[in-house]
């Protein structure tokens, strides 16, 4: 925020708590003094993917970042780094004398938010609840066998294949460990039953179990999060008595509210605004080259398009579509293109490999392969997406410019926005019709967890029957120790991919976040969380 000294009436304060901080503020004086606004960071972002802030169970975009702010896991990476992994609630790990999974020495002292003392028994329940409860995030971790309390201050998490990676996996927010005895107050479960007995997805979505810097103290959805500093946090005093983050899915409401201070910082500006800022006094831009992308699925069930269930009809989509355009005019150019699934600056995935392997804008070839498909006057197909944006550009811009490209070789588009939940519902109960504009954002720096999504859960979201030579490629790819064999096979992974044309990566944006000065330099990061909360600090 921007400091200033003097006073603020009690309508600003509201106005910059948002919509529910009015209750917030008719309990104060009617002058309130706007020193105090340093003590409170505000950022403003498009949240409307946010549908549970309960970490076993969310699968969106933007929750991770919140998550963090409450939550730490045993270990972590830094913002730039995405190949060591970083000590958090665990000092150390090896594998087990056994070999068959990884042994953990966890931290003295940290106690959670609650007060309560972080234990063993907290790591292993922890664990259990992410297992037994079944959802999104539990199939990161299927090849878990189970977690094991070696002593107070160590526990052995055990997999079924010790081939397969665990740390990578386990950074992310989705796997925090959680204030057991508090959650458990709370309907929280994880015994066997979980699925069914557990209770706790109401009440994490207002309050937080976790040890990390803020506590989730309020959940208003499609108007702001609210989150209070936590005393007790085992690495000192966060520097904010309270973090807002505020829906705010207008680009140009977010241009406005920071030019006003009234955030501090905004997340979903477009390049036409971004560029409007350059020389700013007040203003600075930070940018992030980011491991998510924005795609397009297509099923290929010809019971529910005719059309889609012909590979040629696919491919012939792949080649209609003005990738460079979708990059120059919709991002600003702020952003680049994989070949499929894996992003650019993972192993297997470089700019040159993408651009060997990828689709390219070509009309003829379009026309060939609808030829070749017998549908030389083209066909109709929808495409549905959530009423969201990523990295400033709005899934509606961006089917309304698939609309266009597609319809130059006679493909009609019926565009079909929905709500963010129902089109959760409708994609991953399988039952999208034709398209689906979406995201994927990495739940941690791990291929494996990119690729096989893509021949497990979204394969069936598709109706691809993916050929087991294909599934093989990535679970040999993933347990490859020599790096360079491993990128060759996910290079042959990603053109078996790219030929089933059932997946279209559109951009893998570079984020261009708008700051105020009145904050030291932000920790972005992309493993999959965006901001590191912990580490916002004033300038």
């Amino acid at each position: 925020m921007t400091e200033k000294l003097g006073w603020m009436s009690r309508r600003d304060l509201a106005k910059l708590l948002g919509v529910g901080g009015a209750a917030i503020a008719a309990g104060l004086p009617e002058r309130v003094y706007a020193q105090a606004k340093k003590t409170t960071l505000v950022i403003g972002i498009d949240i409307s993917d946010t549908i549970t802030l309960d970490p076993a169970r969310q699968a969106q975009y933007t929750p991770p970042m919140s998550l963090l702010a409450a939550y730490d896991m045993l270990v972590t990476m830094s913002p730039g780094d995405y190949i060591n992994i970083k000590p958090s609630l665990a000092t150390k790990w090896a594998r087990t004398p056994d070999g068959k999974g990884w042994r953990f020495t966890l931290r003295d002292g940290v106690k959670f938010a609650s007060g309560n003392p972080m234990t063993a028994e907290d790591v292993k329940w922890s664990m259990d609840r992410v297992l037994y409860l079944g959802d999104q995030t539990a199939q990161y971790i299927s090849h878990v066998q189970g977690t094991n309390i070696v002593d107070d201050k160590t526990v052995d998490i055990i997999l079924k294949d010790p081939t397969q990676p665990l740390l990578t996996i386990i950074a992310a927010p989705g796997f925090p460990v959680y204030d057991s005895k508090l959650l458990k107050e709370h309907g929280g479960d994880a015994s066997p039953e979980a699925k069914t007995k557990d209770k706790a997805t109401t009440w994490l979505n207002n309050n937080s179990a976790g040890s990390g810097a803020y506590k989730l103290v309020r959940w208003e959805r499609n108007a702001q999060i609210q989150f209070a500093r936590n005393d007790n946090y085992w690495r000192g005093k966060p520097p904010f008595e309270r973090v807002v983050i505020r829906h705010i899915s207008d680009s140009a409401a977010q241009l406005l509210a920071i030019r006003r201070g009234d955030i501090d910082i905004a997340f979903n500006l477009i390049p036409e605004q971004v560029a409007t800022l350059k020389g700013d006094k007040d203003l600075r831009l930070e940018g992030l080259t980011s491991l998510d992308f924005v795609y397009m699925a297509l099923t290929e069930n010809p019971e529910f398009n005719k059309a889609l269930g012909v590979k040629e009809a696919r491919q012939a989509i792949g080649c209609a579509i003005d990738y460079d355009g979708i990059i120059k005019n919709l991002c600003g150019g702020a952003a680049v293109r994989p070949a499929n699934f894996l992003p650019i600056g993972v192993n297997g995935s470089t700019e040159q490999i993408a651009e060997q392997i990828r689709y390219k804008e070509d009309l003829d070839k379009a026309k060939q392969l609808l030829q070749k498909a017998g549908l030389a006057d083209g066909f109709e197909f929808e495409i549905a997406y959530g009423n969201a944006a990523v990295a400033g550009v709005t899934y509606q811009t961006l089917g309304q410019k698939i609309q266009g490209d597609l319809a130059r070789v006679g493909i009609k588009v019926k565009l079909n926005p929905m709500d963010q939940v129902n089109l959760r519902t409708t994609y991953t109960g399988n039952k999208a019709q034709g398209g689906v504009l979406t995201f994927w954002n990495p739940p941690a720096v791990e291929n494996l967890l990119w690729a096989a999504a893509t021949v497990e859960r979204v394969a069936k979201r598709v109706h691809w029957k993916v050929p087991p030579e294909t599934d093989k490629l990535v679970r040999d790819a993933a347990a490859t120790e020599d790096l360079k064999k491993a990128s060759d096979l996910w290079v042959e992974y990603q053109k078996k991919v790219v030929d089933e044309a059932v997946y279209f990566v559109l951009f893998q944006p570079i984020y261009q976040i708008a700051v105020r000065d009145t904050l030291a330099k932000l920790p972005l990061t992309a493993s999959g969380w965006q901001l590191d909360m912990a580490d916002v600090k004033p300038a």
